[in-house]
């Protein structure tokens, strides 16, 4: 058996190629069939091996021999037991040079996944500043933003209101980053506007840090079980101000 969406949706949901409305679609048709809901996890489980895979080399089978012919035999001043201290030397510098590398190949690969994220982040919030995108549901109301993600994630997004704080909520949307559609809550900042995107905090996709992409300054953080990202082009202390007001 098979679905034809497995073929020709799936990828493209999981690459962040359809907009939002073709995103939620697919996300639906998600709970009514399990081929393709199976070829999603060994898809995500494929993807997230390969970020975190610490590939690597043995050493020859000889490396040892040849180290221990390249160091100078015992002479009669030394003790029998010099030449293994030697050995135990270079085991300890070639296993302190491997130690490295792993950290420095760790770091790396968090300082990818991280680029790419923020990346994603910035390019979803430019395309939600195309006319007639920036929201779904268009309310200063918390009480009627929050229950119109029912039924379309499968979470409910914290949502507040910060009027009195000068970030006024204006609404909410859909919104696609690295394949997984997750909620935008859109906010207000003397005529700019921010964009919060919110989505279930995982141990392979929880990010933090803050920056600037493509001249918008982004803020990223993690609480009760949520990832934020915030992206706007307000100043950075603004979007401090914001999680600051989002952490309360």
């Amino acid at each position: 058996m098979s679905c034809e969406l497995t073929h020709s949706r799936l990828h493209a949901y999981l690459d962040g190629e359809l907009d939002a409305a073709g995103s939620a679609d697919f996300n639906q048709h998600l709970s009514t069939c399990p081929l393709c809901a199976g070829a999603l996890v060994e898809e995500e489980q494929f993807r997230q091996g390969l970020r975190q895979s610490r590939l690597y080399s043995r050493a020859p089978a000889g490396l040892k021999l040849r180290i221990e012919e390249s160091l100078p035999g015992p002479r009669a001043n030394q003790s029998a037991g010099l030449l293994p201290w030697r050995w135990l030397a270079v085991t300890a510098a070639l296993l302190l040079a491997a130690f490295l590398g792993w950290r420095q190949l760790t770091s790396s690969n968090e300082r990818t996944y991280r680029e790419a994220a923020v990346v994603a982040a910035v390019d979803a919030h430019l395309r939600s500043l195309q006319p007639g995108h920036l929201v779904d549901v268009e309310s200063t109301d918390q009480h009627t933003v929050k229950p119109w993600f029912d039924g379309k994630l499968d979470f409910a997004p914290p949502v507040r209101d910060f009027s009195a704080n000068d970030f006024p909520l204006l609404g909410g949307r859909l919104d696609v980053v690295e394949g997984h559609t997750l909620a935008a809550l859109v906010y207000g900042r003397r005529k700019h506007f921010v964009s919060v995107f919110v989505a279930k905090a995982l141990p392979s996709t929880s990010w933090s840090g803050s920056g600037a992409e493509q001249g918008y300054q982004w803020i990223a953080w993690t609480k009760d079980g949520f990832s934020f990202c915030a992206i706007s082009d307000v100043s950075a202390s603004d979007l401090d101000e914001l999680k600051r007001l989002l952490l309360q």
